[in-house]
């Protein structure tokens, strides 16, 4: 397995609890704590749009609790089966807007049958 680096801060218990997973699966990962690597961090932030640790960068991939991966063990599943896209950025990039598009139009869809009933 390639490098994997775990954004992480020092007092979160989740961030532990990953970190542990991981090691539990012998999966090598090297840690960078967020005030230590406060611009690549901050830079990390804004791209993602989330500033949620732990984040996890692998393959040029980053996966974000809730996001990515719903507990560490799922994340361990992800990076152990994680082959990296063979389609184009752009073609990715719009395939993702339209599934963005698709879960917004169905959580709206589904507040408005919810306020009907009120």
């Amino acid at each position: 397995m390639k490098e994997i680096t775990i954004y992480t801060q020092s007092n979160c218990g989740y961030c532990k609890t990953v970190k542990d997973e991981l090691t539990k699966n012998n999966i090598e990962f090297e840690e960078r704590l967020t005030n230590e690597w406060e611009k690549e961090w901050n830079d990390l932030a804004i791209l993602t749009g989330m500033p949620t640790t732990p984040t996890v960068c692998y393959e040029d991939s980053y996966f974000i609790p809730v996001r990515d991966f719903g507990n560490p063990q799922q994340l361990v599943e992800i990076l152990k089966h994680f082959k990296k896209p063979t389609f184009s950025e752009s073609k990715q990039v719009l395939e993702k807007i339209k599934t963005l598009n698709y879960s917004i139009n169905m959580a709206l869809r589904n507040l408005t049958q919810k306020i009907d009933k009120l």
